[in-house]
């Protein structure tokens, strides 16, 4: 079996994120602690996902400090896993994942599910990328300054 190739010393910050959080099952996992899932058997159920796969994939999440493991909120025997506060700075790509999905993966008139504020019961508004004044800014009006340049 290949090896996994690793960017954990990449320069890119993207590539490093995508090292720790880029494939599927792993956002799901986010996307379901932040939904209140926190047990193995749930999100087993919820994923539908091999119990091998969850199991590596949960163990990762908490070596990464994604997730962390607690007692059982029902004072059994059992442990839950938490989303940290690293875990929870995962927010915002979640919703920009769910906004670019709503956009772009559903015909208008396809039923989704939708994110709603619970104090307005409202959806949230369109994330924007914004410069340090605030004011939006697209592609085009950015660049990436590479180490060493």
């Amino acid at each position: 079996m290949p090896q996994r190739v690793t960017h954990e010393g990449a320069e890119c910050p993207v590539a490093r994120a995508v090292d720790v959080i880029g494939d599927r099952w792993s956002l799901l996992i986010v996307r379901d602690a932040f939904d209140g899932i926190s047990r193995f058997g749930e999100f087993q159920r919820n994923l539908g996902l091999a119990k091998n796969i969850l199991s590596s994939r949960l163990r990762e999440l908490v070596a990464h400090g994604i997730l962390e493991v607690v007692p059982a909120t029902d004072g059994t025997a059992y442990h839950e896993y938490a989303l940290t506060e690293k875990g929870r700075d995962l927010f915002v790509i979640l919703v920009s994942l769910r906004q670019w999905g709503e956009d772009h993966l559903f015909t208008p008139t396809e039923p989704h599910s939708v994110l709603l504020d619970t104090k307005t019961g409202k959806p949230l508004r369109k994330l924007e990328v914004k410069d340090a004044t605030g004011r939006p800014v697209t592609p085009a009006q950015t660049h990436v300054r590479k180490v060493g340049a």
